[in-house]
């Protein structure tokens, strides 16, 4: 990966730098190892989020897990129209949202049944790009190609502010700080990331940067410290976040592939027993799926093994599965091309095939798991949203 120098403006960040520890991943995954070498063979990690997430997760084999019943409802109020983006609420079971390039997003309940579309938020005047839900699901950032961000109350579906993108340009994608919900990244068109507080309706100071394109993909690290944002240019640059002002300092980039838009991203600070190193799962429109090791605190990129889809064009979207994996392997669902969701576990060596699920009639543009992994959702871009329900054991 490429470096950034130090820019001599940036002297704040550079006393960020310091207060995150050099090599602080790396001894992240040193003592995940060592917790796991100091302990029985087949014992996991003893936390109690753990314990919770092997409770949830059963003793089944990964592909009895990721065995589904069927069709659990098809949402179709969108349709004619893509919807780029599909995500459960925190820590929900049965509450869901999806956004389209109709200008809408809908809020949906999945129980008591039948499922319902309990409002459609609208107010943007072309097409909703990107949304995502905060912490605690009482608010949804949205951003539109209208050049607009909007600031929604999930609970009524007020549109409690409407903020201007700085460069006037169509934003693409958006993301919450993850540790201070006051702030929110977006990207745009413009190849410029943005720090935006969403109290103010202000960019954050020195909460800005520019990229070799189009914005397509953003991604925090759990504690919040770096962010990733990929382009359509088949670039990703990672950046150091000051926790304390906002102010992000370009740290890393990795070419994927020259032209090739980067679509998704998604961190996970560690996916399994055998995957304990923090990774980040890129789309790339290069007809994989890719899984990189994240080597060190300044986002530095390392490919692990990339895994076979359909997508050339469209801006396919994947996830890392939200149960920390206490079977054997650990499992990615990603969308695809080929209008059926894919499953992987990226720890299989050969034949890395879970599942696939098959009823979409156009390229499957994103995937996403309720908190318990008993019901996934998934949209089109044809504009249709099905939430599959999973096998139960």
């Amino acid at each position: 990966m490429e470096d950034f120098e130090d820019d001599p403006r940036a002297l704040g960040a550079r006393g960020h730098r310091r207060s995150v520890s050099r090599g602080s991943y790396q001894l992240q995954a040193q003592m995940n190892r060592a917790v796991y070498e100091d302990r029985p063979p087949g014992s996991v990690v003893p936390t109690s989020a753990a314990e919770a997430s092997r409770a949830m997760a059963g003793d089944t084999s990964l592909s009895e897990n990721y065995a589904f019943a069927g069709m659990y409802h098809v949402f179709d109020q969108h349709v004619d129209e893509a919807v780029p983006r599909v995500r459960f609420a925190n820590d929900d079971r049965h509450r869901l949202a999806c956004c389209s390039l109709d200008g809408s997003i809908s809020l949906c309940q999945l129980v008591p049944a039948p499922p319902t579309v309990l409002r459609v938020l609208r107010g943007h005047t072309r097409g909703v790009s990107d949304f995502a839900w905060s912490l605690s699901n009482d608010i949804l950032v949205s951003t539109s190609l209208d050049a607009t961000m909007r600031i929604w109350a999930s609970e009524d579906g007020r549109c409690i502010r409407e903020i201007p993108d700085p460069d006037s340009a169509e934003l693409l994608c958006c993301t919450f700080q993850p540790v201070n919900n006051n702030l929110t990244v977006v990207g745009n068109a413009k190849h410029n990331v943005h720090v935006m507080n969403i109290s103010t309706g202000k960019k954050v100071k020195g909460g800005s940067s520019k990229l070799t394109g189009r914005v397509l993909a953003l991604s925090f690290d759990a504690p919040g410290r770096l962010l990733w944002a990929g382009d359509d240019r088949g670039s990703v640059f990672s950046f150091l976040f000051d926790m304390a002002t906002g102010k992000l300092t370009k740290a890393k980039r990795l070419v994927v592939h020259e032209g090739s838009p980067v679509t998704s991203i998604s961190a996970r600070s560690w996916v399994s027993r055998e995957a304990r190193d923090p990774s980040l799962l890129i789309n790339a429109c290069l007809n994989k799926l890719l899984l990189y090791r994240v080597v060190d605190n300044e986002g530095t990129l390392q490919l692990k093994r990339s895994f076979p889809i359909e997508q050339s064009s469209h801006l396919v979207r994947s996830i890392f599965c939200p149960l920390m994996s206490f079977r054997q392997g650990a499992c990615v669902v990603t969308g695809s091309e080929d209008m059926c969701v894919h499953f992987f576990d990226v720890e299989r060596a050969a034949k890395a095939a879970v599942n696939k699920l098959q009823g979409h009639s156009a390229p499957v543009l994103d995937v996403s798991f309720n908190c318990d992994e008993s019901l996934l959702a998934s949209s089109d871009a044809s504009g249709m949203v099905i939430v599959w329900r999973r096998e139960q054991k």
